[in-house]
């Protein structure tokens, strides 16, 4: 093949993977699902190996009962297990799987905030967060900074490509991205909360006993992969009124959690 036609047809393929986030953000999507899910499923079962599951069955009951409402919203089989960990953390993957860590039972005091933590980690997976950073490593690999001389600067290649040439792979495409999944993942899980009939305004709580549990020790937000805990509340507060709606209309039919 041609040297002059593998660049264009490179190009090509790459800008036909554009494709809108549950947000309606322009994300750069290029591996195939059923190699995301696969990479989702090992590392679970990594994870299941190397990490102590927790036998409390109050923890397990509680995590599900949430779990499972929220699901109930975004449809699949999914698995939920409570880790024996201390800190407070959870994550869900590609390929239909949560992970709670018990710290994160002993923080919250609500059904409610625990949903706000499960529907941010399954908003990741909806949003194919996964996907778009393992499709961005791919395109930096590929030297997709032939993307910048087309003159799109505005776009999602276009920004990954900035983000190479400017101030490199560090600050300019992992991390920037990472804040803009995790303000998105905010959204869609608040709203996720919301239509399983938890009250997402505990999610604002959350981020605060969050603040307080990092006890100053979260990093400077240019510098950090997620935003800041301010920031995050008042994203949240800004979009609370939709947030409020949906949760409204999930009350008024019924969807009322007893997950105590």
């Amino acid at each position: 093949m041609s040297n002059k036609i593998f660049p264009v047809l490179l190009v090509s393929g790459l800008l036909t993977a554009c494709i809108t986030s549950p947000t309606g953000r322009s994300q750069f999507i290029a591996m195939p699902d059923a190699q995301i899910n696969q990479m989702g499923l090992r590392a679970f079962d990594t994870l299941k190996k190397q990490k102590p599951v927790s036998t409390n069955g109050k923890y397990t009951q509680v995590a599900n009962c949430i779990a499972q409402a929220i699901i109930r919203e975004t449809g699949g089989n999914w698995e939920v297990v409570v880790f024996e960990d201390k800190s407070p953390n959870a994550f869900a993957l590609p390929g239909n799987k949560i992970g709670i860590h018990t710290g994160m039972l002993t923080l919250v005091d609500t059904q409610d905030q625990l949903a706000a933590v499960v529907g941010h980690e399954v908003g990741h997976v909806r949003a194919q967060h996964s996907n778009e950073r393992a499709s961005q490593e791919m395109a930096v690999n590929q030297g997709i900074s032939l993307i910048q001389a087309m003159g799109a600067p505005q776009s999602a290649l276009g920004q990954t490509a900035f983000g190479l040439l400017g101030v490199g792979a560090e600050y300019g495409i992992l991390m920037p991205f990472s804040r803009v999944q995790e303000s998105e993942a905010d959204i869609i899980g608040v709203d996720l909360m919301a239509r399983a009939g938890f009250d997402p305004r505990q999610s604002i709580v959350l981020w605060q006993k969050m603040d307080q549990a990092s006890q100053g020790q979260q990093p400077v937000e240019f510098l950090s992969t997620h935003p800041a805990h301010a920031t995050r509340i008042q994203n949240l507060q800004q979009h609370m009124p939709q947030a409020m709606a949906l949760y409204q209309q999930a009350q008024a039919a019924g969807k009322q959690p007893h997950c105590q």
